[in-house]
């Protein structure tokens, strides 16, 4: 098992044992609001699941059916969690309507309370954890869990910033309201994760700061060729796709020239980690004098 499967797994055990505290806080106070948090976690349960399996198939092996490998499979993931975190947000909303026509005061809300800082303390560490391993392995399923996380536990904060102020104030509509509002911040949360994951499935190109490292990078390890155009890069999971066309002198010999490939490769890899890349070189009678010129 890889580094980011083993994340993937502790994600599962965090989101078990996080959904189990909020539960226990919801079956204590009857509040709505956490009722809404609870809910979020059942969530994070199923999408933890489905960011191990993500994870797993995508570090299979290219195949014959795959050449390219399997990376892409934990957009898939991404995608589904974006879908599950939409549903929860409307099973909240239908709750949080149903409760602002019968609102009723919180049973013991101190130690509700304090059940659910803790989980949200737990949430919060694991997801700076993800955060940074996700980031260092490039997957977009780790990723998305942390980001998820993190929506979690703001969400959770204005929760128990709510639920005190119901008990503090005797306002009972407080709380479905504060459940609603709830159910909107994470509506809004898995619109953005559905519209990443939907991006990295349509092949968008690396992000505007990466692709200006790469330009550098090619200009720079690029001495003896003319210029670089055509450029055309996508992310897949961990990997990094880049191809472009290399334009050289038309009396440069093969050997002479694979050398330049060779070492533009070698830096783009180093930069990016798990890349791929496809250069096609041409003579200089096929210069479009745009993309990258190598001074």
């Amino acid at each position: 098992m890889d580094r980011a499967a083993r994340l993937a797994t502790g994600s599962v055990v965090v989101a078990l044992a996080v959904l189990a505290l909020k539960a226990c806080a919801w079956w204590v106070t009857g509040s709505v609001a956490l009722m809404a948090d609870a809910l979020e976690s059942v969530v994070n349960v199923a999408a933890a699941l489905a960011a191990l399996l993500a994870v797993s198939f995508s570090a299979v092996p290219p195949d014959a059916n795959h050449p390219y490998g399997h990376a892409k499979a934990e957009y898939f993931s991404a995608v589904l969690e974006g879908a599950l975190i939409i549903v929860a947000a409307l099973l909240i909303l239908n709750e949080a309507w149903g409760a602002w026509f019968e609102p009723h005061t919180p049973e013991v809300p101190t130690l509700g309370l304090a059940i659910s800082v803790v989980a949200t303390l737990g949430n919060a560490g694991w997801a700076m954890v993800l955060r940074r391993h996700g980031r260092r392995l490039r997957s977009p399923a780790l990723l998305a869990d942390a980001r998820h996380l993190m929506a979690d536990v703001v969400t959770s904060i204005g929760v128990v910033v709510g639920v005190a102020a119901v008990a503090l104030t005797g306002i009972l509509w407080l709380d479905p309201l504060l459940a609603a509002l709830t159910a909107v911040n994470i509506l809004f949360s898995g619109w953005r994760l559905l519209r990443e994951s939907v991006g990295g499935l349509m092949d968008e190109a690396v992000e505007p700061g990466l692709l200006v490292r790469i330009r550098a990078l090619m200009s720079q390890e690029g001495e003896g060729a003319l210029e670089m155009h055509d450029l055309r890069t996508r992310h897949a999971g961990r990997t990094t796709f880049v191809e472009f066309h290399l334009v050289v002198p038309g009396e440069m010999t093969v050997s002479v020239a694979h050398e330049i490939c060779d070492r533009i490769e070698a830096a783009l890899k180093a930069e990016l980690g798990s890349a791929v890349i496809t250069i096609h070189v041409e003579p200089e009678v096929k210069a479009k004098h745009q993309g990258v010129l190598v001074l």
